[in-house]
């Protein structure tokens, strides 16, 4: 069948009428075919918005921008807001006005809210809340520093003018010479660290090995402090302290008097008798090495005994010259 040229050109009209229309709704963001809920959000200012910004839930994109309008005279803006069906939300969720980047740009988020409140219906106005910009919240942070900064200056600048006053010409050469006199200090500090410096570099191996050396004895002590834990230091402490504890009370029996080194520490007569008998066994070894044959004496033709002879300090003389001089 052959179309008459009336017929081809309406076609073409009809396609380029919904070419048109399908455009048209491409560049609004607004999908013809797609069956979405409108809400509505009252912003006293919308820093910018345009119709089509998308609207997004936790970053997902769920929407857009339809239209903004005045509300009535008191300037308040309507944004009109398409959802789709896909997240359902209270009717108490925000619809959050945000900066999309640092430049500038604004977009719409809806925080959602979860609660027993009924589900959000199409042609509700959500709660609205503008979130500040990363310009308003320095400006909010540098406001009260920016005050704090002019306080100080001005401060500064009165402790200044005090000081002129204050400081006369001699104060200001004193204070002159006291400025010259610390960078001599200073430089002779610089001096000192750069002996020190080359002191360092000098002896780098020697600090290297006594650094080493402490390490090794570092570990040592820490081994030594592994064994003491595991010898069971503290029984042969306790055990220590108990012989100590039994130590004294012997000592202490002893001071008393008790037991034989208790008399033996008491009483001088064991002393004294041991004394004696040492002397008298000195006197009888040296009368021995003087007189051996009064000890042992062999005589074969019936020789006569030699007489006694008393030996050098003997106590019996002592006691009898003692008694003679008494008598006399």
């Amino acid at each position: 069948m052959k179309l008459s040229r009336e017929i081809k050109t309406g076609i073409i009209v009809v396609a380029g009428i919904v070419a048109f229309i399908f455009g048209l709704s491409y560049l609004k963001s607004s999908p013809l075919f797609e069956n979405n809920k409108t809400f509505y959000a009252v912003y006293d200012n919308v820093g910018g918005l345009q119709p089509g910004t998308q609207v997004s839930i936790n970053g997902y994109n769920v929407g857009n921008v339809t239209s903004i309008n005045f509300k009535d005279s008191s300037g308040k803006l309507l944004v009109t807001l398409s959802i789709n069906n896909e997240f359902e939300f209270s009717k108490n969720s925000i619809a959050e006005l945000f900066d999309t980047g640092i430049i500038g740009g604004k977009g719409v988020q809806i925080v959602p809210v979860f609660d027993k409140a009924p589900r959000a219906k199409s042609g509700d106005t959500l709660q609205s809340k503008i979130k500040p910009g990363i310009t308003e919240l320095v400006q909010q942070k540098l406001t009260p520093l920016q005050m704090k900064v002019e306080g100080a200056v001005s401060n500064a600048d009165t402790l200044l003018m005090n000081v002129n006053q204050i400081l006369d010409d001699p104060t200001k050469k004193q204070l002159q010479e006291t400025i010259v006199s610390l960078n001599q200090l200073v430089k002779s500090f610089k001096g000192s660290a750069d002996n020190l410096h080359t002191l360092l570099d000098n002896n780098k191996m020697q600090l290297d090995s006594s650094l080493k050396n402490v390490n090794r004895i570092t570990s040592n002590f820490s081994k030594l402090s592994d064994s003491l834990v595991n010898s069971d230091l503290g029984g042969t402490l306790t055990e220590f302290k108990t012989t100590v504890e039994k130590l004294n009370d012997i000592l202490a029996k002893i001071e008393r008097g008790e037991g034989s080194l208790g008399k033996l520490h008491q009483d001088d007569a064991l002393y004294n008798n041991l004394a004696d008998a040492s002397r008298e066994l000195d006197l009888l070894l040296q009368d021995f090495r003087l007189n051996p044959k009064r000890y042992v004496n062999v005589s074969v033709f019936g020789k006569k005994q030699k007489e006694y002879t008393l030996p050098e300090n003997d106590p019996a003389e002592q006691q009898d010259s003692t008694g003679l001089k008494e008598n006399q």
